[in-house]
């Protein structure tokens, strides 16, 4: 009676689970559409998953099996990433370019994963073209199993707010402009959870509030390229996650939230009962762009103020708040990287990869590299590629140095695949000589964000990490003229993409690969390719290898 229950009450809510004697399956349909919108007053073409824009959330708790099968009705070849899920040993479902071929226009491809103890706030989007500019993007929560209290009180409700800069023009469009060798150019707007409150006094609230009651907002910058400064009139956001880590619970008026980047906030509705504005402004551009969304307390009488409280000025507000974020050791939570966990600052590095961003504009081409070579993705997958034994047909491995030269060359464009052994505690070094701040994210993985400081990286600065209690967390920024340091164990066998969170620079080039390879072809370290793969390039139609074994 009870798992008949627990079906049903997965079906009213678009979800099917599974009762098995293992973890829970959570099963999914999703039909990938265009569909006509006017976020911006426009008419333009954007991309529907089951005719939702933004996407339908994926409420999920940890340990939980992950289903999605995803119908490719639109006119280009298709895939969807999970930022930020770790898929342990299961590069296979990662959902991007070097691991996956492409959901062909017509046809459909099944994603089966697991959501391990990454209790939190994530997000999905297309990772093929330039689709991230039309939709197809939206929130996945991974709640914790009553095992695992979370160190605050369940809150009234959840909510998941999905901001992200806008363009007017078609996502066909602005690739076209890439590919032709120009920019995409500035935004044309902003929009919060797919929309622009008008203040006429006619808008629907996105989220109500009972007074004096508590609420969680997961706050998920899914956009192209800017990064976005997060309020709510009158009350203050007390931050108690980020990507996957319980965080200490300051207070702040506003939040930063770079390009890639998730935040679960708590919120009380201790104010006069009334309307109240969210709002999202872009930071570090010319002309700042404002949306703004309604927050309603359910009696509540009267309009939203006018007055929207003013965002932060200059990068350097946002590199402070950046160095006030700091790892709850107290929470009861899984903890990343076993041999590192609590004290990931007192194990020895054996390798420091030094990564710096470069441009070349010369001779009408536009692209993004690090350490001179500007990622290609071949027609074969590169995992793909490993796994059959012909790597050499399609790559080569470590084309760059870990420590580039002080003036780096001409760009060259290949595939750009590094090769890091298995379990190694690894030193990351993110330089960013440019004017323009950026962000990167590393698949696979969580690592700790042990510094971000203005200037260029030499092995002294290592004095001033922070090895106690840097963030778990799988994005970090990196500001103008800059550099920032993660560590990290590689512990997860499979082919990892680490990609600048800036769509424009990672579609032409500004990512690469790392391969974490098991010494032991062995199911205790990484997953078969899945029975369902899709084969494409130089693997097409060649018989599997043979599989792991324990």
């Amino acid at each position: 009676m009870v798992g008949m229950l627990m079906v049903l009450l997965c079906l009213l809510s678009g979800a099917m689970l599974g009762v098995r004697g293992e973890d829970p399956y959570l099963f999914f349909t999703w039909n990938i559409t265009y569909g006509t919108l006017s976020p911006l007053g426009v008419p333009q073409q954007v991309i529907l998953i089951n005719n939702q824009f933004p996407g339908p959330v994926i409420n999920s708790t940890s340990n939980n099996n992950i289903v999605i099968n995803v119908f490719n009705n639109i006119d280009e070849p298709f895939l969807i990433t999970w930022t930020g899920v770790q898929q342990r040993k299961n590069s296979w479902q990662d959902g991007v370019l070097g691991t996956n071929c492409p959901i062909q226009p017509g046809t459909n491809f099944t994603y089966r994963f697991q959501v391990k103890d990454q209790i939190g706030s994530y997000m999905y989007y297309p990772s093929t073209g330039m689709q991230r500019a039309a939709g197809a993007f939206g929130g996945l929560h991974i709640n914790s199993r009553l095992l695992i209290p979370v160190p605050y009180a369940d809150p009234e409700d959840d909510y998941t707010v999905i901001i992200h800069d806008w363009y007017t023009k078609s996502h066909s469009t602005l690739r076209k402009f890439l590919d032709s060798g120009r920019s995409i150019g500035r935004p044309e707007g902003v929009l919060i959870n797919g929309k622009v409150a008008k203040g006429d006094g006619k808008d629907e609230p996105l989220f109500t509030m009972k007074p004096g009651k508590t609420y969680k907002y997961r706050i998920c910058n899914t956009g192209l390229q800017t990064s976005l400064n997060f309020r709510i009139q009158g009350h203050p956001l007390k931050l108690v996650e980020m990507e996957g880590s319980h965080v200490q619970q300051n207070l702040y008026e506003s939040l930063d939230v770079h390009v890639g980047q998730c935040y679960g906030v708590l919120v009380t509705a201790d104010q006069e009962p009334k309307d109240y504005y969210m709002v999202a402004s872009t930071r570090f551009t010319k002309k700042v762009l404002t949306s703004k969304g309604i927050v309603r307390y359910t009696n509540g009488k009267g309009p939203a103020s006018s007055e929207i409280p003013e965002a932060p000025v200059g990068w350097a507000w946002s590199l402070n708040q950046f160095r006030s974020f700091r790892w709850n050791l107290t929470a009861s939570a899984a903890r990343p990287n076993p041999q590192g966990s609590f004290h990931y600052g007192a194990i020895n590095i054996t390798r420091t990869i030094k990564l710096v961003s470069s441009v070349n504009r010369s001779g009408g081409k536009l692209r993004y590299a690090f350490n001179g070579v500007s990622h290609v993705d071949p027609p074969t997958p590169l995992k793909l590629a490993e796994y059959y034994g012909i790597a050499d047909k399609v790559f080569k491995y470590d084309v760059i140095p870990d420590d580039p030269p002080a003036k780096i060359g001409e760009i060259v464009s290949q595939p750009n695949v590094l090769n890091v052994t298995f379990r190694t505690f690894v030193e990351i070094i993110l330089e960013n000589p440019e004017k323009t701040i950026q962000t990167y994210h590393l698949a696979g993985h969580s690592f700790f964000a042990v510094a971000v400081e203005p200037g260029t990286w030499t092995p002294e600065k290592r004095k001033n990490y922070n090895l106690l209690d840097a963030v778990s967390r799988n994005t970090v920024p990196v500001f103008p003229k800059s550099w920032a340091a993660i560590l990290l164990t590689f512990d997860n066998a499979g082919m990892w993409n680490l990609r600048s969170e800036i769509w424009e620079r990672t579609y032409l080039g500004q990512q690469l690969y790392i391969s974490v390879l098991s010494p032991e072809r062995s199911l205790r370290d990484e997953y078969n390719i899945a029975d369902n793969a899709l084969l494409c390039g130089v693997v097409k139609g060649l018989p599997k290898p043979p599989s792991y074994v324990i």
